[in-house]
């Protein structure tokens, strides 16, 4: 992943696009080196993305694209949308929801699998998320219902 540190780049969200970059950054595990790229963006974008790479004609609330290039990461894509709704349905701000679908998009890109790690993704998650202030991982609380995220 290289030697530099995790560099966080949010794009499409005007206010707290820094502090989810600086948050992300503080709360990833160690070994998460090089430069990622988190893109909130319409629910349209997504699906068409989902459609494109996973074959499911519908939005979901995040996706993880791993780099494939020394020093780089890959890059998150988040629905706005969805990530709107699933913020209103759990009663806490989208800033907190996007916390949650970056974190989880992370671990994607360092290789984690939830549908196929017996858990280690899950552990994971919760350790960071708890290390980040929030209540629950999507993991925890979405359990098998959650869409996995492009792996490559």
């Amino acid at each position: 992943m290289g030697d530099r540190p995790l560099l966080v780049e949010v794009l499409g969200v005007a206010a707290g696009g820094r502090a989810l970059a600086a948050w992300l950054a503080d709360v990833a595990p160690a070994k998460a080196r090089g430069g990622v790229t988190v893109a909130v963006t319409t629910d349209a974008r997504v699906r068409a993305l989902n459609r494109r790479f996973r074959g499911v004609n519908e939005a979901t609330d995040v996706l993880s694209f791993p780099a494939g290039e020394p020093g780089e990461l890959g890059d998150i894509v988040i629905a706005r949308g969805v990530a709107s709704r699933q913020a209103r349905e759990r009663g806490h701000s989208l800033a907190t929801e996007l916390r949650v679908l970056a974190l989880h998009g992370l671990l994607h890109l360092l290789g984690y699998d939830h549908e196929q790690d017996a858990g280690r993704m899950a552990r994971a998650e919760a350790r960071l998320r708890r290390r980040g202030g929030l209540e629950a991982g999507l993991i925890e609380r979405a359990g098998t219902r959650h869409r996995r995220s492009l792996l490559t």
